[in-house]
């Protein structure tokens, strides 16, 4: 949204400004942003490996679409881990052994639908819990792999907005590049009257005015809304990896605002106190007893019922020896 917004406000600044006393025609020129354009991708190509080539055609919705975690991602995040470390705490770590193994199938997960749908975050939370379920009880060990898996993450991440970035810084350059072969073209029809070296020459400024607007209308701040979408993702993760350390070390599984993991939250997405108790209910529940269950069994077992304390548990009445009568109780 805001970022078809910012392309608006650049074009309809710039372009719109500079048409009410300029010719739109003069601007384009075709060659010019040839020149530009393709100097940019060639040199893309030659600083950067595949990988990262392919990662920026990957990335490009995120440029639109920007940062995915909002505070309802948030939310539902800390309800995950609530649910996952309440599972593990009441019936041990092994019992995550079959939401882990097929997380797509899992009933868990299954209540949190916009956290099953985030494959990396799906697949980096259960690498750990599986980690737990084969025995690993050192929270600082798991915390250097989880560290080192988050830096190589965030180097690679860094790699593809830089690329970008890179590219940006870039294009006024290439543009000075394009307005010097302009100027070399007009020398050479130097002989020409007045208006046509005119025309010549403002053809050869455009190519500077548009690496500069380029590079910094459009792709410098691109590639910036990309690394701030790869900042968001990092931190998410990060998330994910405090909370677990601190079911290692022992700490118990809390909702949401009371989570180990909200202190790692960003101000915008950290859910606040008031809002705590409307989100404990929206929490799955254990499936436990039913209260017609539970009526059945004490009209069944009416002797085996535990009443509350001070009081006494129903007794059956006593058993008379043969040929004498049952004494009466006062």
């Amino acid at each position: 949204m805001f970022f078809i917004i910012g392309i608006l406000v650049v074009i309809g600044a710039v372009i719109g400004g500079y048409s009410v006393h300029g010719d739109l025609s003069v601007l384009w020129q075709p060659i010019e942003f040839l020149i530009i354009f393709g100097g940019a991708f060639g040199a893309f190509l030659i600083a950067n490996p595949k990988t990262v080539v392919m990662g920026l055609v990957k990335s490009m919705g995120k440029v639109v679409t920007g940062p995915k975690y909002d505070q309802g991602a948030y939310e539902e995040l800390l309800g995950v881990l609530f649910s996952v470390f309440k599972l593990a705490k009441t019936k041990g770590d092994l019992a995550l052994e079959t939401h882990v193994e097929a997380p797509n199938d899992s009933p868990l997960f299954a209540n949190f639908p916009s956290f099953q749908k985030d494959h990396h975050a799906v697949e980096f939370l259960c690498d750990y819990l599986r980690v737990l379920t084969l025995g690993a009880s050192n929270p600082h060990e798991v915390e250097a792999v989880m560290e080192v898996e988050l830096e190589i993450h965030h180097e690679e991440n860094n790699a593809i907005s830089g690329a970008m970035l890179t590219m940006g810084d870039a294009m006024p350059a290439l543009g000075i590049v394009a307005a010097v072969l302009g100027v070399i073209v007009t020398m050479g029809s130097i002989t020409e009257p007045p208006e046509i070296l005119g025309g010549l020459i403002g053809a050869a400024l455009v190519g500077t005015f548009a690496g500069i607007l380029l590079s910094y209308g459009f792709v410098t701040p691109m590639g910036k809304s990309l690394e701030n979408s790869f900042h968001a993702e990092s931190h998410y993760l990060s998330c994910i990896k405090t909370a677990l350390i601190g079911h290692m070390q022992g700490y118990a599984p809390r909702c949401r605002s009371n989570s180990p993991a909200s202190p790692c939250l960003r101000t915008c997405a950290r859910p606040s106190p008031k809002s705590r108790k409307c989100s404990i209910t929206c929490l799955p529940v254990e499936p436990g007893p039913r209260p017609d269950r539970i009526r059945a069994w004490r009209t069944i077992n009416p002797n085996k019922l535990s009443l509350s304390s001070g009081s006494r548990k129903a007794a059956t009445p006593p058993t008379a020896a043969p040929g004498k009568s049952p004494t009466p109780t006062s």
